[in-house]
């Protein structure tokens, strides 16, 4: 589904190189349940937005779903990113003069998706998340939990094969917080692949497995299911 092979990001201005990530090699199949861990500054962010096709890489190799990203145009990259992929973001980023059901539309908008099918899909997204019956309700109705359950359905509404979600619990309190790992759980159950950047370990240890990042490299992959222990190399 996902693999980076001796990938690096340098961020350069006449004074400075930072290196962002260094020889950073990882591999997610399809199915699985990733989370990623570690310090600030550690690289996690940049990893997540070359993930999501937000940043590009300065070299090595990204294959998304079996498409090299390395070289692609901007057209190209946007067409991939929006086939492919789901965002959750740690602040919901939820349009309050909008309902939930118009919320959940906007990207399908940008999509060019018919109407009726959109429509569907929105059901759809919003049943998945336990909202269906408040899709005419606004963001500001909502608990921060339901927001994000909003955001969620937002991206679920897009069929994405790989959903990336950057702290998606790093705004609620431990009850809201495990509610939104349950539903992340019965998505990945139903086929979604997921890679989750977090800073609570308590919810890192509920995925397949957990990924931690030191100084922009992969330091150590900790396999939580035993069925897992042969689908990964290790990687340093």
């Amino acid at each position: 589904m996902l693999r980076m092979q001796n990938l690096n990001k340098v961020y350069r201005t006449h004074l400075i190189e930072t290196h962002a990530l260094r020889r950073f090699e990882i591999h997610v199949r399809e199915g699985e349940f990733v989370t990623v861990t570690g310090p600030s500054g550690s690289g996690k962010t940049t990893f997540l937005n070359i993930a999501g096709l937000l940043e590009e890489l300065t070299d090595g190799d990204y294959f998304l779903d079996g498409v090299n990203v390395k070289g692609l145009d901007d057209n190209a990259r946007t067409r991939l990113r929006n086939e492919k992929l789901g965002f959750i973001f740690q602040g919901f980023n939820l349009i309050p003069d909008l309902n939930l059901f118009d919320n959940v539309d906007v990207p399908l908008r940008y999509r060019g998706l018919p109407a009726k099918e959109r429509k569907e899909r929105i059901e759809d997204a919003l049943a998945q998340v336990g909202l269906a019956a408040r899709m005419k309700h606004y963001p500001a109705e909502l608990s921060g939990g339901q927001q994000q359950r909003v955001a969620i359905a937002r991206a679920l509404a897009g069929s994405p094969k790989l959903l990336l979600a950057d702290e998606p619990t790093g705004n609620l309190d431990t009850q809201m917080a495990r509610s939104v790992m349950e539903l992340l759980e019965e998505i990945n159950a139903r086929g979604t692949t997921i890679l989750m950047v977090t800073h609570d370990p308590e919810l890192a240890i509920r995925a397949q497995r957990n990924v931690h990042i030191i100084d922009g490299q992969v330091s150590d992959l900790v396999r939580q299911t035993p069925s897992l222990a042969t689908t990964t190399a290790h990687y340093a």
